[in-house]
């Protein structure tokens, strides 16, 4: 029978098409090192590849298996700059952290695909992105977005897209016009998790799977982080779970909320397809953002509906059929080969949460739905900060990221009520 993860729903497309997938043990007994890792991701495994390379003993565990939450299963897109657009950014913090901020997004950007040639590291890099409004008002926006990216930031790489050109790049006349962005692009996120693995064992690291942590104590100068088959001792220890925390601690879980996400892949559409003719992937204005892009091989990757409760839904491929529907009439009966879900940690600004929520212990999560590109660099400013240069990494540390309103008990019915109304004026 083919691997399932336990948790997350649906076998991707991704498993099926990312080539061996090796099995790394569970832990067996009392560990060591000077860095423990919890959370086999893409912030986790980078940060054990990094580590590693430097000589660092380092220890990583997983509950699961490495990808099974949002690193293995996402929509793959790389997206430019952080989650929210820099002159955002510019408002709240002035133009010079946003421009650091922004800066740091590109060198992540940069950073991954260079990791990925380095260590021979198949991708399926595909450049282009087109971000698009879905409502007429929102049009000028995107127009001064472009031309403050090229004038303020010093990033050319995006043009505005009318109505007409948006249609033809699209292949759809759903949308009133956009950007298209030529300085980013999509991979396969399954690969880069099988690979990262790959380069972490070999440069030394010690990586466990099936090895979930019961509980993390940072107590006279040292970590422990106890399993159901061994305890790991370090100097310092990296939260890397994200989404999937769960109680492992109070404070990430404060700030860092759960969210499904769905995504549906169909059979390749053929070579005289005029879906995304260009090849590039595609975000939208919704605040639940649409989300979709052509695989190496044709086949419409499209992710579209989040799910703010507790509950995955019953069937994922009608919930994505639906939504390919209103932008591709075309589509109403093209073959969706796989379903799946996941879940992003999210935070209230939709800013990364990075925090010592203990002495030696960090705390990293809440990309919020652009964590394809920051995860993996974070991971590396994770390691430079074991290093003994923290700079780097306390550009995102002071990021005013508040808990969520309600605690633990009242927080998810809050965000759903929150959230749907967001969703109820995507379409109005």
């Amino acid at each position: 029978m083919p691997y399932q993860s336990p948790i997350s729903p649906g076998r991707s497309w991704y498993e099926d098409t990312a080539g061996p997938r090796p099995e790394y043990p569970a832990l067996d007994g009392d560990r060591s090192c000077d860095v423990v890792i919890v959370g086999g991701g893409f912030t986790g495994l980078s940060a054990a590849t990094h580590l590693a390379k430097a000589g660092t003993n380092v220890v990583m565990i997983d509950a699961y298996r490495f990808g099974d939450g949002a690193s293995g299963r996402n929509g793959g897109q790389l997206g430019t700059g952080q989650r929210a657009w820099a002159e955002d950014m510019e408002a709240e913090y002035g133009l010079s952290r946003a421009k650091a901020l922004f800066d740091l997004s590109e060198e992540a950007k940069a950073h991954l695909i260079e990791f990925a040639a380095t260590n021979q590291i198949d991708i399926d890099y595909m450049p282009g992105q087109l971000s698009v409004a879905h409502k007429q008002r929102y049009v000028d926006d995107y127009k001064a977005h472009a031309e403050i990216m090229a004038s303020r930031f010093s990033y050319p790489h995006i043009s505005f897209m009318d109505k007409t050109e948006t249609a033809e790049r699209l292949g759809s006349t759903a949308y009133f016009g956009g950007t298209r962005d030529i300085g980013t692009g999509h991979i396969h996120p399954m690969k880069l998790v099988i690979g990262t693995a790959r380069v972490a064992a070999q440069a030394g690291a010690q990586l466990f799977e099936g090895t979930p942590s019961a509980g993390i104590i940072s107590a006279g100068g040292k970590v422990k982080v106890s399993t159901p088959s061994g305890t790991v001792t370090a100097q310092k220890c990296l939260i890397a779970v994200n989404a999937y925390g769960g109680t492992l601690e109070p404070v990430s879980a404060a700030h860092i909320m759960p969210i499904g996400s769905f995504i549906g892949a169909t059979v390749p559409l053929g070579a005289g397809s005029t879906v995304l003719p260009g090849g590039e992937s595609v975000d939208d204005s919704r605040f639940v953002v649409r989300y979709f892009r052509k695989s190496r091989d044709g086949r419409l990757l499209f992710g579209g509906r989040e799910v703010y409760g507790v509950n995955d839904p019953k069937d994922i491929h009608i919930h994505i059929r639906r939504q390919i529907v209103e932008l591709y009439p075309a589509l109403g009966d093209v073959e969706i080969t796989h379903g799946w879900g996941g879940y992003v940690g999210i935070t209230v600004p939709r800013k990364p949460f990075v925090r010592e929520v203990m002495p030696n212990v960090i705390s990293v999560g809440g990309y919020s739905g652009h964590g394809v590109m920051l995860s993996n660099f974070f991971g590396k400013l994770y390691a430079e900060t074991v290093a003994g240069n923290r700079d780097r990494l306390k550009l995102i540390e002071d990021l005013k990221i508040p808990p969520f309103p309600g605690g633990r008990r009242f927080r998810t019915p809050l965000l759903f009520l929150a959230l749907n109304w967001f969703a109820l004026r995507d379409r109005i």
